[in-house]
């Protein structure tokens, strides 16, 4: 059982900390309770983040200090640690992930890389003029949602629960994004990307770049499929399908 029911916007949980709270922390020991009581032979997994680990230096790793920088990163930090108190506690299989940034083609619109995707393309075709975004220097590690799956279901298989951090080892900036994914389509980034300050958090997170050698230790075999590259040339190509369809359907609205 993969447990990945959080309130999962950073910049949000700064604007509803209670109800980040309740389905963060709380959360995660109704579950553990109900396994604990019903079905105390499921393996559990908490799908725990870099933010806990947020005020550190990179690379961070499971020995970092929690330093969370977020009500979204204190609600992980707790489910992490209740999770490895009722696997000592109970002795169950009971353990976490603390995954770094994971993306995909179908992540949400409002999370930063697929913002930035789904808006170049937009740009690309003539359906949206401008990309408002925040803070362009912070450093992330990027990697496929495909690829930290696959390592979770390694970390679920294994024969004893232990908590490992999922993460490619490299650092990207949001610039860095920006630039590739605008490069890719042809067009200049600074034509088009504006600085809001809303979009800024109360207390940043400046850079995570995850230290998996624990990770990569325990599973050898392990092989990323994705680049982060070919990740975001996928987001591209899906998002760009998107918006042609959309285009499409504007041509036809306008021609009826």
């Amino acid at each position: 059982y993969i447990h990945a029911g959080f309130m999962s916007m950073v910049r949000v949980s700064f604007d509803i900390p209670e109800y980040t709270m309740d389905t963060g922390a709380t959360g995660t020991v109704r579950v553990l309770e109900a396994l604990r009581h019903a079905s105390p032979e499921t393996r559990f997994l908490n799908l725990a983040s870099s933010e806990m680990l947020g005020g550190n230096s990179p690379p961070q790793n499971e020995e970092s200090p929690h330093y969370p920088c977020s009500i979204y990163g204190v609600a992980k930090s707790a489910s992490f640690f209740a999770t490895k108190n009722y696997r000592e506690a109970y002795d169950m299989f009971a353990c976490s992930a603390i995954n770094f940034n994971s993306e995909s083609p179908r992540r949400g619109e409002t999370f930063l890389p697929r913002k930035v995707t789904r808006a170049a393309t937009r740009i690309k075709l003539g359906l949206q003029n401008k990309l408002d975004l925040g803070n362009l220097a912070a450093e992330r590690d990027w990697q496929h949602s495909l690829d930290a799956v696959r390592a979770m279901m390694l970390i679920l298989e294994t024969d004893m629960p232990d908590d490992y951090a999922i993460g490619t080892g490299e650092m990207h900036s949001v610039k860095e994004f920006v630039e590739m994914v605008f490069s890719k389509l042809e067009l200049d980034w600074k034509e088009y990307v504006k600085i809001d300050p809303r979009f800024y958090r109360p207390t940043e997170v400046d850079s995570l770049r995850c230290d998996d050698s624990k990770f990569r230790k325990a599973f050898p075999q392990f092989v990323r499929q994705y680049s982060f590259e070919s990740m975001v040339d996928e987001m591209i190509e899906c998002d760009m399908k998107l918006a042609k369809k959309e285009l499409m359907i504007k041509n036809h609205m306008e021609n009826t």
